[in-house]
């Protein structure tokens, strides 16, 4: 033919697609000719570098629907093969057309999960999943500056320690110079000791290890950890004042400061804006165990909450409170960490939290113990070792304040909050039992 019309997208950003084009010219036929076997030629997802004339055009296919490039010269900088893993078209689509066209002579083509993470650098170039990595640092950001904003300071703690942050969960063991060691399930340890060291209010953003073989759309064996720490005056109260007002300030930077991000992410994954109110929405265990009676559910009063009991509460407070983002107070004992403050009016519950985006949970925090020979009860209680736990506690006998903190998993609040259907979604390259690469 005499033209030829190709989608350029911008390597910087996948949001951003042009229509270029070149036609035959009769002052250069031969030349021209070879031009267009060139751009022809070109196979999908090589990186070119194209020289231009950007002219007014009517084009529905690309985000510049006003103007058009008319190219004057090309060079292929990069090629990619002929056949991909696959089309970027296919990936771009939402489950909601492609089940839609099953019923059609022309049924889409799904791009399944496997596929996409073994491609993982292909599939992050489609405009949602570029979105999402975009939002997932905008989440960083918000939570940096909303915690500076209230007095705290970054701190950067090991991640290779002598023995485990936390009772209960499974640690990724190895060897440090002939000494038994793990990877770090939280910053836990340090953050506490960092209160220790007057150093107030502190927050790190981080990688934690969990070697927990959790294989569900929730769960990652390495994300990142949003954590604080904060002493406190009067009450740990104080510390869900400063969450909330810090979530306020990610909810609404995000959709104020990424609008762009969000549509193209909501235009793939449908979602909508996170609700949450204006005060911290607090709600105590005792009053959640009877709203989930009263719905029918029979909760274990001095157990922990299922994912469907979790999502059930979500509903509930939903319709109560109108709001989508809540915090549920006053754990039982037995189901949270050993460094955990015990309520002081009845020892089997405990001065803890968890807070919840849609019915599913991506925080958990409390009151500290402080006290060094509490300490030491609750890990003889729940038969921890003491000697690796040495160091830390020895923080607490040179005095140090009452204090509280939570941690958050990053991921699991960008897959909450855009509606995703799995976290693996909302991490640049996952890692869970069964997945260690690329």
């Amino acid at each position: 033919g005499g033209s030829c019309f190709l989608v350029l997208r911008d390597v910087k950003s996948a949001f951003h697609t042009v229509q270029a084009c070149f036609f035959k010219s009769k002052e250069d036929p031969e030349g021209s000719k070879r031009a267009l076997k060139f751009l022809s030629d070109l196979t999908l997802e090589t990186i070119v570098d194209v020289k231009g004339v950007v002219t007014a055009a009517e084009v529905k296919s690309c985000s510049q629907q006003t103007v058009e490039l008319q190219v004057l010269r090309a060079y292929a900088v990069s090629r990619a093969p002929a056949v991909l893993p696959f089309l970027l078209e296919d990936a771009a689509r939402s489950e909601a057309e492609i089940d839609a066209s099953q019923s059609t002579d022309k049924p889409l083509t799904y791009v399944y999960q496997e596929a996409r993470l073994d491609n993982r650098w292909l599939d992050l170039r489609v405009p949602a999943n570029n979105a999402i990595m975009r939002l997932q640092s905008g989440v960083c950001r918000l939570f940096r500056e909303g915690l500076e904003g209230q007095g705290f300071t970054e701190i950067h703690s090991p991640k290779l320690i002598s023995g485990e942050s936390e009772g209960g969960a499974e640690v990724f063991r190895t060897d440090y110079f002939g000494t038994p060691a793990c990877l770090a399930q939280s910053p836990q340890l340090y953050k506490q000791m960092a209160i220790a060291a007057d150093l107030g209010r502190v927050f790190e953003i981080g990688p934690v290890f969990r070697a927990e073989k959790s294989n569900t759309r929730r769960h990652l064996c390495e994300f990142t950890g949003l954590d604080l720490e904060m002493a406190i005056d009067d009450h740990y109260n104080e510390a869900l004042a400063v969450i909330h007002a810090l979530f306020k300030h990610i909810f609404t930077g995000l959709e104020t400061r990424y609008k762009t991000e969000l549509a193209t992410v909501r235009k793939q994954y449908h979602s909508e804006p996170v609700a949450f109110t204006d005060a911290p929405c607090i709600l105590h265990w005792p009053d959640a165990m009877q709203m989930l009676k009263e719905a029918g559910e029979e909760p274990d009063e001095l157990g922990d909450l299922s994912g469907a009991l979790e999502l059930k509460l979500g509903e509930l407070v939903k319709a109560k409170h109108g709001t989508d983002f809540f915090m549920l107070d006053g754990y039982p004992s037995g189901v949270r960490p050993f460094y955990t403050m015990p309520c002081p009016d009845d020892p089997r519950f405990s001065n803890s939290f968890d807070i919840f985006i849609r019915g599913q949970e991506i925080c958990s925090g409390a009151q500290r113990v402080h006290d060094p020979l509490l300490l030491r009860q609750q890990v003889e209680r729940i038969g921890m070792p003491l000697a690796p736990l040495e160091d830390y506690i020895r923080a607490f006998e040179h005095g140090a304040p009452p204090h509280a903190g939570a941690g958050v998993g990053l991921e699991r609040v960008v897959f909450l909050y855009l509606g995703l259907d799995n976290v693996r979604k909302a991490s640049m390259f996952p890692r869970d039992p069964n997945r260690c690469s690329p």
